[in-house]
């Protein structure tokens, strides 16, 4: 493999990241409407056992699955970006080292 410019590998993770934190955060607004609409499909229910059936399927179950599955997406693609910048200061460091050496 070809060593790419930790910059680009930057961009990417960047990129990376946006995407799926995009799509975790889609999942975990839209878990309301998503209940709501479980909730008004069974009819005439009092709400509160009407959210005890949702809540109790399988359907939710997916639903609440997916979007931590989303989350711990985005948090390992956040981490994948935070350990890129920090090999860049390590690098900058050793720059700044290697000339402060070379002027002694």
């Amino acid at each position: 493999m070809i060593n790419r410019p930790l910059s680009e590998q930057l961009h990417e993770a960047w990129l990376d990241w946006s995407d799926k934190k995009q799509a975790a955060d889609m999942l975990t607004e839209m878990k309301s409407a998503f209940l709501n609409q479980k909730i008004r499909a069974l009819g005439d229910m009092p709400y509160n056992a009407a959210e005890r059936e949702v809540k109790a399927s399988e359907e939710w179950s997916d639903y609440i699955s997916k979007m931590v599955d989303a989350t711990t997406a985005a948090n390992r693609a956040l981490g994948r970006r935070e350990y890129i910048r920090a090999k860049i200061t390590e690098w900058q460091n050793a720059e700044a080292n290697h000339r402060a050496q070379a002027r002694q």
